[in-house]
């Protein structure tokens, strides 16, 4: 007897959704599985995505992308413009800029509000009748898992993960700054924290997302903190580069790792997004490539020969092998980084800050650095 889902997604996010709307687009009957919401409603969502040009094209060919205002009628989507790294620990610290028009496009990246994507998303997919929305796992030829890293359902159809702890806790929060970031991506390497603040509320605006790794202790100790205190706590390791900082909301906290299933796919069961693979955030690529993934899953089932069901192994392992080796790739790149940034030693940070300099002024080596993390080939 067939099923009468060809697709079931596990995980409503925005790797599940996007998947949702692909495979309904070819006309898989999809069921897509959500979880009750474990956040208290009201409280203000502080997460931000840098999204390059391969996934902003993905998400605009299935007309979700956020170019209108957000939910608090601020822009949703803010273009990365510049980036600007520092490497601050050594005693003649190094800088590295990238500028968008050095590669002849008009944005780096995008920074995107998460909420506004998410609306945009839900609204597509409650418009697509090719879509079920489910609370409960039913049966289908293919079942996708997009949980996220602590997958239950992963644990349940017996995959493996492996898990190597990075020794940092990474804080998440929203701030003002006195002055505007002007589209201007910053990136600080002190030691071993580094710290990142992304631009948001448009070109113009004066709110950034923070993204700071710090030892575990360190991190505790900073959560702990008045909002006053913390704000201060980031001027100066940022050396008031912003101007004066107020937080906005909650901070979050969460420990850092670098995981991977041994095995993304069994028989009628795939893993794509966080369930599938996580990595350091210093690079921004981790949605990114759980885009990737829901994109070359669609294109692998869409390509299969008629006589295949979703469920093929054979099939499957073709959309295995593409993206074990793109997330390796990625994943060593962030992993290499940590590595290197997170040396002490003072030989190394000389070595590191000669290197920098360096690759500032090799521009071939620079365009193409820019072109792999804008997404191009």
């Amino acid at each position: 007897m067939s099923k009468k889902y060809d697709v079931a997604i596990l995980g409503g996010g925005v790797v599940g959704q996007t998947l949702a709307l692909l495979l309904a687009r070819d006309r898989l009957r999809v069921a897509l599985v959500t979880r009750p919401a474990t956040t208290a409603p009201g409280t203000p969502d502080i997460r931000a995505y840098a999204l390059n040009a391969t996934a902003r094209s993905l998400l605009e060919s299935l007309r979700v992308w956020p170019d209108a205002d957000g939910p608090d009628a601020t822009p949703a989507v803010t273009p990365v413009t510049r980036m600007w790294v520092h490497d601050a620990a050594a005693s003649h610290g190094a800088a590295l800029n990238f500028d968008a028009a050095d590669a002849g496009a008009p944005a780096l990246s995008w920074i995107v509000d998460v909420p506004a994507l998410e609306q945009r998303l839900a609204q597509a997919v409650g418009f697509q009748p090719g879509i079920e929305m489910l609370h409960e796992a039913p049966a289908a030829a293919l079942t996708v898992i997009c949980e996220g890293k602590r997958s239950a359902s992963r644990a349940a159809h017996g995959f493996e993960f492996e898990v190597r702890p990075y020794p940092q806790t990474a804080i998440a929060a929203r701030l003002d700054c006195a002055r505007p970031h002007g589209g201007v991506a910053r990136q600080w390497f002190l030691g071993r924290d580094i710290l990142a603040l992304l631009p948001l509320g448009g070109t113009h605006g004066h709110e950034v997302a923070l993204v700071w790794s710090t030892p575990h202790e360190r991190a505790r100790q900073l959560l702990a903190l008045s909002p006053e205190a913390l704000a201060r706590e980031v001027e100066q390791a940022c050396d008031q580069a912003p101007g004066t900082m107020t937080l906005r909301g909650q901070p979050a906290g969460w420990p850092l790792e670098l995981s991977r299933a041994t095995h993304w796919v069994k028989p009628g069961v795939a893993l794509a997004g966080d369930a599938a693979h996580a990595m350091h955030p210093l690079a921004g690529q981790g949605l990114n490539v759980g885009l990737g993934d829901a994109a070359e899953l669609a294109r692998v089932l869409h390509e299969r020969e008629y006589w295949r069901a979703p469920g093929d192994l054979r099939l499957l392992r073709r959309y295995e092998r593409a993206r074990q080796a793109d997330f390796g790739a990625m994943a060593w790149i962030t992993d290499s980084l940590f590595g290197l940034f997170g040396q002490d030693d003072s030989r190394v940070q000389a070595l590191r800050n000669w290197g920098l300099r360096g690759f500032d002024r090799l521009g071939p080596l620079k365009r193409w650095s820019m072109a792999q993390a804008m997404g191009r080939t």
